[in-house]
């Protein structure tokens, strides 16, 4: 039996953008209540040779947008990555979701074998379409958003695994 190759990202996508979404909420909300600046926590790091978190988001908002557009054969749209606050961050992710909700299951489903061609450093990598989804993007997309999350648990945002799994 076959993978869905849309069960497999879009859905799963939209979740996780959703749930960084409401992280950002409550960031937000705690620089409120502790008055601190907002751009402390988009600049903040796990560790100093780590993207800021506003790389994180980038990265995450990127890989969902690349893939379904890959996946779909049509042209990835591009952003300015000029966002500077968490309403610009909230607004990016928005973009990227309605993004992917444009896409059905048909654009999606039949790409397995699909040649994927990525320029990696200074040579070019080709996946079929499921290796491309499975082994590269959906472990890295996670990697970013968990790294997103635990910024922001690290500099006192008070966050729980419901926050970053929310899907009750």
């Amino acid at each position: 039996m076959s993978i869905s190759m849309y069960e497999a990202s879009i859905p799963h996508f939209v979740l996780m953008l959703g749930n960084l979404s409401l992280i950002l909420d409550k960031a937000k909300a705690h620089c409120e209540t502790k008055n601190i600046d907002e751009s402390v926590f988009v600049q903040a790091r796990l560790a100093s040779d780590m993207y800021p978190l506003s790389q994180q988001i980038r990265i995450i908002t990127d890989m969902a947008k690349a893939c379904a557009a890959r996946l779909a054969g049509v042209e990835i749209p591009r952003y300015e990555d000029n966002e500077t606050t968490f309403a610009d961050y909230q607004a990016r992710i928005a973009k990227t979701i309605a993004f992917l909700q444009g896409f059905d299951s048909e654009q999606i489903d039949n790409s397995y074998n699909l040649p994927i061609t990525m320029k990696l450093y200074d040579k070019e990598v080709v996946y079929t379409a499921q290796v491309y989804l499975l082994d590269v993007v959906i472990p890295h997309f996670y990697f970013h958003v968990t790294t997103a999350y635990a910024i922001l648990r690290h500099h006192g945002v008070e966050l729980g695994k419901k926050d970053y799994m929310n899907n009750e």
